[in-house]
Formats: structure tokens, sequence, C-alpha cells
């Protein structure tokens, strides 16, 4: 089922519980290391958060990428696949590649720097062949654009997806990643005209909390009707902690939350409260040389489930 209301959204989660068995975090991550980093001026397009006028050191991305590798082995096993000078953006993998139990999802890029990442057969044939999952590849549907995990938050534990809608992903899109990740329910919403991904403005936590950012919806109803469904437990961001990139953060585990040292920076007092209080810890890596190219640690991170 897709949705594109809040009431509709509200009434639908009421009827859906955790699924018996269903990890709310991955049992594994995989990235992909800048190779030669530079900014892709084509995705600058449509990516306002690209610091185009700066200069970046390849070798500092790298290095803080090496350091979110080894931090994250903390939570689960991290595969590291090789980067490619001619696609800056791979550093950013959950966009193109994603995965559901025994299934991996390729995803339609809108723009075709973006979209040579999809070709890589090494990472196909990591989870194809040795570990034996399915393939569904929407990297060829012309009819539809799908940034995967960039404009698709999923609430593993149940089956649910929160789908913002914008240049990244349009309603062809959703609807294609609601079949291939196999969600029983959908949320398709439109971003505001600023935002590209919904991972800048929307964390779940776990599967039960949230961090939100209201300013990057077209509809301030729709984050209300988000926190609703998760008892209220929300981090609400400002503008500037969504800049830092707050809402760029991921769970790998029950027990901590992942985002930017530039993120965990910006939280207040009562923000890293909040987040204790709901059985959180706070984990952070400085990727302020990565962070330039227009996304942070989550963009990093595919998730393996």
């Amino acid at each position: 089922m897709i949705v594109a209301t809040p009431t509709a959204f509200l009434d639908a989660f009421a009827t859906l519980a955790p699924l018996l068995g269903a990890p709310a975090t991955a049992r594994g991550a995989f990235l992909v290391a800048p190779a030669d980093f530079s900014l892709a001026a084509e995705s600058a397009r449509d990516n306002r958060y690209m610091a185009m006028e700066q200069s970046v050191d390849p070798l500092r991305a790298l290095a803080q990428h090496q350091v979110l590798a080894q931090a994250l082995r903390a939570d689960v096993p991290v595969i590291v696949f090789p980067g490619d000078a001619a696609t800056p953006d791979a550093v950013f993998p959950n966009n193109v590649f994603g995965t559901a139990p025994d299934t991996l999802v390729v995803g339609r890029m809108r723009h075709a720097v973006r979209q040579r990442e999809a070709e890589r057969p090494d990472i196909r044939n990591f989870f194809g062949e040795l570990l034996g999952y399915d393939e569904i590849d929407l990297s060829g549907c012309d009819n539809l654009v799908a940034e995967l995990t960039g404009s698709l938050v999923i609430d593993r534990a149940r089956g649910i997806g929160y789908c913002g809608l914008s240049e990244r992903c349009d309603l062809a899109g959703a609807e294609a990643m609601h079949q291939a990740f196999g969600l029983r329910l959908t949320y398709a919403f439109e971003l505001a005209p600023s935002e590209y991904h919904t991972n800048v403005v929307f964390a779940l936590l776990a599967g039960r909390a949230a961090i939100l950012a209201a300013d990057g919806f077209a509809d301030p109803a729709v984050p209300q009707a988000i926190a609703q469904a998760y008892g209220n437990r929300a981090l609400w961001l400002s503008p500037a902690q969504k800049q830092a990139y707050a809402a760029n953060a991921i769970t790998l585990s029950d027990e901590r939350v992942w985002m930017s040292a530039m993120a965990a920076a910006s939280l207040d007092d009562e923000q890293r409260a909040a987040l204790a209080g709901w059985g959180f810890r706070l984990g952070a890596v400085d990727l302020s040389e990565i962070e330039k190219a227009g996304g942070s640690l989550r963009c990093c991170v595919g998730e393996i489930y």
C-alpha cells in the first residue's frame, strides 16, 4: 500500500505491528572508498549542500573514510569496495545499491555521473555470486527515478518506507522501490523545493525514534505525523542543525546513533539527553572533507540485510 496523506499514513501505521523476527538494523555494512576525491559538478545542479566554492583534499577524504569504516566495525562487519575517480559520488553508495533480505536492489539514478556507478560488476557480483542474493535492477528503467535509501528511509522492523519526492525520486520510483524492498506500506510525500534526499531531513533510529528537520518537508503535517507514529520520540532539528547534517544519521545497532562530528557538535544538551533517554549512545566521526560533496555519514553507508 502506498499512501500520500498524513491521515491515511497514521491509519495504516496503526494496523502494522512490527514483523516477527525482522531486525530493526542491518547485519553488516558496505562502503566505497573515495578515489582521487572531487566534487561532481553535475550533482551540484540539485544538491544544494555541495560546497562547490571550496577546494578538496583527496588524501584527507580518504583518511576520514578509513576512520569511518573502522569506527562502524564496533557495531557490524564492514566491507569497503575500492573507489573510482570517474565516479566521484560513489563514496555515497546507498543511493545506488540497497538490500532487503536475500535481495540486492540497484537504483535508477538521475544524473549520468551516478548512473555509471550502477554498472559496477564487483558490487553486483559480491551480492549475487558470493552471498547468493537475487537482483532487482531498476537502473535501466527510463520511466522513473529512484535513488534508493537517499530518497527512501525504511523502518525495517515494520516494513514501512518513507519516500520523499524530489528531482531524485518520482512517484513511479517510489512505487518501484516499494515493490523491490518488499514493503508493506510506503508513505510518499513532497520534500521542500530546496531538498534533494530524504535522508538529510529525516533519520529513523532502530525503528523506535526519529530525527526530523521540519523545514525539509513541503507540508509541515508530514513530519508531525511521522513523529506521532513513533510516540513523539522525535528529535527536532533547527535549519542550522539540518545544514550540519544532523539528520544524516544511522543506527547499525539498537544502542548507538552514528553521525558526523559536525552533526554531533550541533546538538544541544537537551537533544543529547533525549537520545540517551531513548537508549542511544552517540557515535561521531569527522567527515568534514567528504561533507563538501553534499552528503555525510549516513550517505556513506550501504546496509546489508
